[in-house]
Order: C-alpha cells, then sequence, then structure tokens
C-alpha cells in the first residue's frame, strides 16, 4: 500500500497527525507531491517531514512550486528526492518530476512543458509509477475553482503515450480526487494542510482525511 500526500504548506501539525494515523498501518511507501513548505526554507522541510521520516518507511518526495529553492537540496539530502530521475524501491520504480508547468504567478519552481517531457522521458520504464507536483492538463485535477484547466500538458501527453499505471499529483488544491487517463490512474490526494492524503492498493485509491 502507498501513501500519497502533497501541499503541506507548512503545517507540522497535520504532518504529525498524519503520522500517528499511519503508525498503524502496514504501507510499502509514502510518496510526497510537493510543497513541503509555503515558501519556506530547507531547514523548515527538514523539520516537517521528520516525523513521517521517524515511521521507519521509505518517503519519496519532489519539491512543489511554492517551495524555496533551498527545499530541493533538502530533500537531497534527506536522501528524498525523487525529481528528475528515477529511484527503485521494492521492485517499484518511482519518476519525479517537482515544481510546475509555467503559472501567471511566478513561483518559485517553473518549468516548461519541454523540460517537463523530457525529464519523465528520459527516466521511465514501463510499469513505473509517476510522481509529479503538478497535475495532467485536462483532467478533474488540474480545474481551479474558475474552471480553468492548468494542469501539464506534457505530463498528459506522456501519459497518454506511455502509459503508466500510477500517477501521484497536487498542486490544485481544489482538484482533490481520481481520474483516469486510458490504463493510468491519476490521483490528487488534495492538500494535507487540510487534512487529506490517500492511500492506495494496486491502483485502488481511498481518498482519506485525518480525523
Amino acid at each position: 500500500m502507498i501513501v500519497a500526500v502533497t501541499d503541506i504548506h507548512g503545517n507540522a501539525s497535520m504532518v504529525k497527525k498524519l503520522a500517528d494515523e499511519l503508525s498503524g498501518l502496514d504501507f510499502e511507501m509514502i510518496l510526497i507531491a510537493g510543497d513541503v513548505t509555503h515558501f519556506g526554507n530547507g531547514v523548515e522541510a527538514k523539520k516537517i517531514l521528520e516525523p513521517l521520516l521517524d515511521l521507519g518507511r521509505p518517503v519519496l518526495a519532489v519539491m512543489g512550486n511554492c517551495d524555496g529553492r533551498d527545499v530541493s537540496e533538502a530533500l537531497e539530502e534527506l536522501g528524498i528526492s525523487v525529481h528528475n530521475r528515477r529511484i527503485e524501491i521494492n521492485g517499484k520504480g518511482v519518476v519525479g518530476f517537482g515544481g510546475s508547468n509555467i503559472t501567471p504567478f511566478s513561483t518559485v519552481w517553473e518549468f516548461t512543458e519541454e523540460e517537463i517531457k523530457r525529464g519523465l522521458e528520459k527516466n521511465y520504464r514501463a510499469g513505473d509509477i509517476i510522481l509529479t507536483h503538478a497535475p495532467p492538463h485536462g483532467t478533474s485535477l488540474d480545474r481551479t475553482v474558475s474552471g480553468l484547466h492548468v494542469g501539464s500538458q506534457a505530463l498528459r501527453k506522456f501519459i497518454e503515450e506511455r502509459r503508466p499505471p500510477l500517477v501521484v499529483c497536487g498542486h490544485i488544491h481544489e482538484g482533490r480526487g481520481v481520474d483516469v487517463i486510458g490504463e493510468t490512474v491519476a490521483v490528487n490526494p488534495g492538500p494535507l494542510f487540510r487534512g487529506y492524503y490517500a492511500l492506495i492498493e494496486n491502483r485502488k485509491v481511498e481518498l482519506r482525511r485525518l480525523r
């Protein structure tokens, strides 16, 4: 079973609550889809993630567009960064890409669609899980309150062409949910700062809220 988390935005108390709830569960790994901080630094990110790391299970993470510049370095130092790389855990490959596609807000970590495409394509092997901050374009996961679809078109095209079994993403807080693109299950667990997370087993998704 995989625990999927995103958009913590500096809420350390919710991370502690999640760690307490997970302590009684048998799970394989935790995937964190970015925005650990809210424009915070690497020291803050390490402190926020400590309760999850202390659970003793594998954790993989990418930075979000609202993470400070050195948060990426902090994730590297913790040995949990999967941005622009592939890591294998218990025979399951995970390919990550952090930040977001270009936004109107000039946030910290933004990439062109071509950069996202290259990062995914160079690392992916058939059957790998994809962990991104940005959701795929044109789904229920990337629709804003105003109804606009603002996700990554490169990620959407990659999913259509390469058909990964599972994509875990975040970024759009109101895009919490599950969508299916061909053979791919895509999950936005919803922002943890509001208490949301997801459990995924054999591509079956349970959206949860902390009690």
